[in-house]
């Protein structure tokens, strides 16, 4: 009898075990999660059209804001975070590279794209010949500034520039002779009132409280430099990525961008 006791015994503490086991396996299926994301319009768009989607799913979503561009990846690393918003993939591709982080996106978001904005023009055709242009002095968004340049037409670029690397020695023709002056990504929006024009990277122009909608060229991006939400890349077939993806492709989520988020542009699969 004393034996079939401990057998007993012993199989209840293997199933106890095994229960404890199976709650800590399904810790990614966890219904209170924290989204990181820059402050200004991507919080916003986490908290306006993603957070109410996720709550209907069950959810409690925090929303913790950062006003830099290291800290949501570091979070996410650390698992202070569970996903964030704030990060194009060419950014997220080489900050991982960089800090040695396994980082994966869940789905492109609609972006506030860079712009073409002046004080003194009201459209394209009347820039005058040698006007000054500020441009971004990072590589990356410089190259979004001529690629902007020239769907207006106002330059024309080499055959076979790769556009994600163009840059001033990629020109082929200056159609109206322009002075590009480059100068800091978040000086650009104050360069409108000194400069005849200005590249102003869509980020930077909503946190200087510029309409979008003013600008006199909109940049139709690649989806490359779209926002993305990113997670660490183990919990990429996560359900909580799974029901981000969901969130954003739903009806109410595109409801909410028209509304809320004017001038910002669609990635693909949107379209």
């Amino acid at each position: 009898m004393k034996k079939w006791i401990l057998v007993a015994a012993f199989a209840l503490t293997v199933s106890v075990l095994a229960a404890c086991g199976g709650e800590e396996a399904s810790s990614e299926d966890k219904k209170e999660v924290t989204i990181g994301a820059t402050s200004g319009p991507y919080s916003d768009m986490v908290t306006k059209a993603i957070k109410p989607g996720l709550e209907e799913k069950g959810y409690t979503v925090e929303v913790k804001e950062f006003s830099d561009y290291i800290q949501p990846n570091n979070a996410l690393a650390q698992g202070d975070l569970d996903a964030n918003l704030f990060q194009h993939k060419i950014y997220m591709e080489t900050f991982a590279k960089e800090h040695n982080m396994d980082l994966s996106e869940v789905i492109v978001v609609p972006t506030a794209p860079m712009g073409i904005y002046s004080q003194k023009f009201k459209s394209i055709e009347d820039i005058k010949e040698g006007s000054a242009i500020a441009i971004p002095n990072d590589p990356t968004n410089a190259a979004r500034a001529f690629q902007i340049l020239e769907d207006a037409k106002l330059i024309t670029l080499k055959p076979d520039t790769n556009p994600l690397t163009v840059s001033e020695k990629d020109i082929d023709e200056n159609v109206k002779n322009l002075q590009f002056k480059p100068i800091e990504a978040a000086q650009l929006p104050r360069a409108v009132d000194s400069v005849d024009l200005s590249a102003v990277p869509g980020n930077y122009a909503l946190a200087a409280d510029m309409d979008l909608l003013d600008a006199l060229q909109l940049e139709d991006m690649p989806d490359q430099y779209r926002n993305r939400v990113v997670v660490n890349a183990k919990d990429v077939d996560s359900q909580l990525a799974k029901d981000i993806k969901a969130v954003v492709e739903a009806e109410e989520f595109e409801k909410v961008i028209d509304k809320e988020f004017k001038g910002f542009g669609k990635p693909e699969w949107m379209k």
